[in-house]
């Protein structure tokens, strides 16, 4: 995710970092190229790279950008849902530390179950973040903070955070048979596992379940097609200048369809796309500090204004 404070004037048509110009800018130059090419046959032969009148092109762009909305749109909802979900994981996380800090009173064993429930939690948000999206923990919170034998089972299973929420589950039911808590405070801490597990299952749907490749292919055939033909509708009008106005259509519709296929797949590495890795790394420090831990991680930082 970018963060930065909003470029002034000055700054504004030279920032790099974050934009889309650098996914699009083969194919502008593609497209002013091709430009250049029919502004130059249709001046010293007309009879072979003819023009056409420019209006039909116009209605053509204003459908195209009423499709390219909607599908920004749906992207941005896709997003913005993960944004929430994340979100989510963040406060129950919260929620956990501070329910169960009632054990702290009770025995060693209360605080020990505590202290194993709260780095599971820890874990599954790391196990997430390499579940979302591929390669390894980023912060090794499973080898790092449990138990050489519960992280080698959550290693070989074939989803670590369903095993994970699974082994909170099973540590609350062996406190309550060992009466350290009571049958309402297991379902009271239950509900809040149940919703760290409902929010993990519904990244995982976003996660599988992509915009329809039909729509995005129709999208991104049309913009192509587009680009490619309105310069023979600028030729006769703008002349030498066809080049640039093509140019400025194809950043305009193909960076609109380029930051479309980002916000797409927010668990991403794009430089628009969620910062799952640092949100995991606060839960890691506000849990463990609540266990009263002082060696803590890094507060994260963006880099060159792009936080991941």
């Amino acid at each position: 995710m970018i963060i930065r404070e909003r470029p002034n004037l000055a700054q504004l048509f030279f920032i790099l970092r974050g934009s889309v110009i650098l996914r699009v800018f083969p194919q502008i130059l593609v497209v002013m190229a091709m430009s250049a090419m029919i502004v130059w046959g249709h001046r010293e032969a007309p009879q072979f790279v003819p023009s056409v009148a420019g209006a039909p092109f116009a209605l053509i762009g204003i459908a195209l950008s009423i499709f390219l909305s909607f599908r920004n749109s749906a992207c941005y909802d896709r997003w913005w849902e993960a944004r929430k979900l994340w979100g989510e994981l963040l406060a129950v996380s919260r929620h956990l530390a501070r329910q169960t800090e009632l054990f702290e009173e009770r025995s060693d064993e209360a605080r020990q179950g505590r202290r194993a429930i709260l780095l599971l939690a820890v874990a599954l948000t790391d196990e997430t973040v390499k579940y979302l999206r591929g390669g390894d923990c980023p912060n090794n919170s499973t080898m790092r903070l449990l138990p050489a034998d519960v992280a080698s089972a959550v290693k070989a299973s074939r989803h670590p955070p369903n095993e994970i929420i699974n082994r909170m589950g099973r540590e609350l039911i062996r406190l309550q048979n060992a009466r350290l808590i009571t049958d309402i405070e297991f379902t009271l801490f239950d509900r809040t596992v149940t919703r760290l597990a409902d929010a993990v299952a519904a990244c995982e749907r976003l996660r599988n379940t992509p915009v329809p490749f039909g729509y995005t292919l129709l999208i991104h055939r049309t913009a192509h097609l587009f680009c490619f033909m309105v310069p023979f509708g600028f030729a006769d009008v703008l002349g030498l200048v066809t080049p640039l106005a093509a140019g400025l259509v194809a950043y305009t519709f193909f960076g609109l369809d380029a930051l479309g296929d980002e916000l797409e797949e927010p668990f991403g590495t794009m430089p628009n796309d969620l910062p799952i890795n640092a949100i995991s790394t606060v839960i890691e420090i506000e849990t463990r500090s609540m266990l009263g831990e002082t060696d803590l991680p890094p507060k994260p930082e963006p880099d060159r204004y792009i936080l991941m």
